[in-house]
């Protein structure tokens, strides 16, 4: 059973920038593509990013590509989303999820998620 705890959400102008944690309490964390997802209320859940065991295979939705990214550090059990020039419209809660299948779907039955951590870009 792998546990996803995410961090370091909060309140940040637009332009600004925010990195959230994904601390697993797993050591077969690396055998996980690590994902993030956000979601605000009466919205479907938005796949965000992803990434594949080694770090070298990584998505991006359009709408994060070039201010978002995305990083594990298999060693600390940890992956990192650093939101740079960040807009109103990514404020939602943004949660981790592990799984050992390469998706994106959001409505995919990811194995494990965080409970989510609240961004919120004030303008």
């Amino acid at each position: 059973q792998v546990q996803l705890v995410e961090s370091g959400g909060g309140l940040v102008q637009a332009g600004g920038s925010l990195r959230l944690s994904c601390a697993a309490s797993e050591r077969t964390f690396s055998d996980y593509v690590l994902y993030w997802f956000r979601q605000t209320p009466g919205k479907e859940r938005e796949f965000v990013t992803r990434i594949n065991w080694s770090g070298r295979r990584i998505d991006y939705a359009e709408s994060v590509k070039g201010r978002f990214t995305i990083s594990r550090d298999n060693a600390k059990n940890t992956a990192y989303l650093q939101m740079n020039d960040v807009k109103p419209e990514d404020t939602a809660v943004y949660y981790c999820a592990a799984d050992r299948v390469w998706q994106s779907d959001p409505l995919y039955a990811y194995a494990y998620w965080g409970q989510g951590t609240q961004v919120t870009v004030s303008s």
